[in-house]
C-alpha cells in the first residue's frame, strides 16, 4: 500500500527554507514556470493535438495514466525541487511515480538520469483543491560542474503518474513545448526511460508550475510576467525563441550558469480582470494579474528583478477597460511588490501595437488609443525602476501597426494576426533589452 503525503494547504510547502541541503554559499533559485490555469480546456492553447484520446473528458480528467512533461530549465545544479499544482482543481489529486531525468529526444530519456522524487520523504503526494506541493531536493549526478556548459539548453522530463481520476485539471495552455503522456489506465510508468508506454503528446503543461535548482549565492533570477506576448504566442513549437529565452541566452553569454530568466506569461491574461477567478469562475486568460502575483513571483526563490509586459487584452472587446484603471492597478500591485520584497527591481515593459489585427478581440483604433496612453504612463510615471520601449523596437511608424517582417506566424505558417510579433519580432525584442538595467539592486550599487 502506497504512503501518501497529505497537503492541507499551499503555505505547507510554499515557503521551504532555502538552506534546505544547501552546501556552503548556495540557495534555491527559480529555474523553470508555467504558470497554471484553468481548468483544461479553458486555456488558449498553440499548435494543439487532438486531446480526446489523452482526457476523453474535461470532467474526468487524467485517469490512472502518466505524464512526461518536458521542460528547458534556465539554470541547472547539483540539486533540483519541483512544484505540483491544483491550483483550479475540484477534488484532491494523487500523485504518485514521480521522476525526472534528461531527454534524449520524444519521451525517450537519458539512459541512468531518471531519478525518483519523494515529498516530505514519501513516494507519493495527495494536493487538494486550490494547493500546491514542493518536493524534496533530488540530487542530479549529471550536474558535472559549477559553469554546467554540458547541460545548457538540455531539456529535463518530469514524469508523474495520476493515480485515479484527477478530476478538472490545472494547467498551462500555451507550452510551445511538446510533452508525452500514457493513455488513460496506463499506469505508473514514469520509471522508465524508454518512450514505447507514451504514445500520445500535447503542446500544454499540466500540474508542474515551477522548477528550483541549487545555485550559487551569487545566482538570480529573472521573472518575466505578462500575457500571450510573454508566453510566445506566434513563436517556433519547441524552438524555445519566445523574448526572455532570447534574453536568457544573453544574459547566460556573460553570466554562464548564474542567472535564470522564467516565464511567468499567458495567454489572454489581463491586468484589471476579471474580478473573480476559480474552477467554477474560469477565463481563458487565467486569473488577473493581482491575483496571481503571491503564487507566480513572491514565492518563487532568488528572484530579482521582473519584466512586466501586459495590458492589450485590457483593452480588447473582452476587456474594455480604460487606461486609468489599468494604471491604477498598476501602482497597486506595484505597491504590494514593493512592501514585500523592496530589493525586488520591477522594470515595465511598453505595450505592443495590436492595430489593424485580424483578431476579432483586438485592432481598433480605440483600442490603440489607450495603448498609447498606458505606455505614456509607463515611460513618465516614475514607477518603476527602469523602462524596456518593446513599442519603438516593434512599430511601423508609417502604418501603426506592427513592422510587415514580424507578422507571418511562425507556429504554424500563414499570414500572422498583426498582433503577435513572430519568431523575427521576439528576436528583436529580447536583443533590444539593456542588461544592465536587469542587475540586482545590490550589483547596481556596487557599479555605481
Amino acid at each position: 500500500m502506497r504512503c501518501i503525503a497529505y497537503v492541507i494547504a499551499v503555505a505547507a510547502f510554499a515557503h521551504v527554507p532555502q538552506a534546505l541541503h544547501a552546501q556552503g554559499s548556495e540557495k534555491w533559485v527559480v529555474s523553470w514556470t508555467g504558470s497554471v490555469q484553468g481548468p483544461y480546456p479553458v486555456g488558449n492553447p498553440s499548435a494543439q493535438p487532438d486531446q480526446r484520446f489523452a482526457f476523453p473528458t474535461a470532467a474526468t480528467g487524467a485517469r490512472d495514466q502518466t505524464f512526461r512533461l518536458i521542460v528547458r530549465p534556465s539554470i541547472w545544479g547539483r540539486q533540483m525541487r519541483l512544484r505540483l499544482s491544483n491550483a483550479v482543481g475540484m477534488k484532491p489529486v494523487s500523485f504518485d511515480g514521480v521522476f525526472v531525468g534528461l531527454q534524449q529526444g520524444g519521451a525517450a530519456l537519458a539512459a541512468g538520469t531518471n531519478r525518483p522524487v519523494s515529498f516530505g520523504g514519501q513516494a507519493s503526494v495527495t494536493v487538494p483543491p486550490g494547493g500546491a506541493a514542493w518536493s524534496d531536493p533530488v540530487g542530479l549526478p549529471f550536474f558535472r560542474d559549477g559553469a554546467a556548459s554540458d547541460l545548457a539548453g538540455r531539456k529535463l522530463a518530469v514524469s508523474f503518474h495520476i493515480a485515479g481520476e484527477s478530476g478538472p485539471m490545472t494547467w498551462h495552455a500555451k507550452a510551445l513545448q511538446t510533452s508525452y503522456l500514457t493513455a488513460p489506465s496506463g499506469g505508473a510508468r514514469g520509471e522508465s526511460d524508454d518512450e514505447a508506454a507514451f504514445p500520445l503528446s500535447t503542446s500544454s503543461w499540466f500540474f508542474l508550475d515551477a522548477v528550483e535548482m541549487m545555485a550559487p549565492a551569487d545566482a538570480w533570477a529573472i521573472v518575466a510576467f505578462g500575457d500571450s506576448i510573454t508566453d510566445g504566442t506566434a513563436s517556433t513549437m519547441n524552438g524555445d525563441d519566445r523574448w526572455p529565452d532570447v534574453l536568457a541566452r544573453r544574459l547566460h553569454a556573460i553570466h554562464g550558469n548564474k542567472v535564470a530568466v522564467v516565464n511567468a506569461g499567458i495567454g489572454g491574461n489581463q491586468i484589471v480582470g476579471p474580478a473573480e477567478y476559480g474552477a467554477d469562475k474560469p477565463f481563458p486568460g487565467g486569473p488577473s494579474a493581482g491575483q496571481r502575483i503571491e503564487r507566480d513571483v513572491l514565492s518563487l526563490s532568488g528572484v530579482a528583478a521582473l519584466i512586466w509586459l501586459e495590458g492589450i487584452n485590457d483593452f480588447s472587446r473582452n476587456g474594455n477597460a480604460g487606461p486609468e484603471a489599468v494604471e491604477a492597478r498598476m501602482r497597486d500591485i506595484v505597491g504590494r511588490l514593493r512592501a514585500q520584497r523592496p530589493d525586488l527591481r520591477v522594470i515595465a515593459a511598453t505595450v505592443v501595437t495590436a492595430l489593424g489585427s485580424t483578431n476579432a478581440a483586438h485592432g481598433s483604433p480605440e483600442q490603440d488609443e489607450k495603448r498609447k496612453a498606458l505606455n505614456q504612463f509607463i515611460r513618465t510615471s516614475g514607477l518603476f525602476d527602469n523602462v524596456i520601449d518593446f513599442d519603438q523596437v516593434t512599430i511601423d511608424p508609417q502604418t501603426g501597426g506592427l513592422k510587415a517582417e514580424f507578422i507571418p506566424d511562425s507556429t504554424t505558417g500563414g499570414p500572422g494576426d498583426k498582433l503577435h510579433p513572430n519568431r523575427t519580432g521576439y528576436f528583436a525584442m529580447g536583443m533590444a533589452i539593456d542588461l544592465d538595467a536587469l542587475q540586482p539592486r545590490d550589483a547596481a550599487r556596487a557599479a555605481r
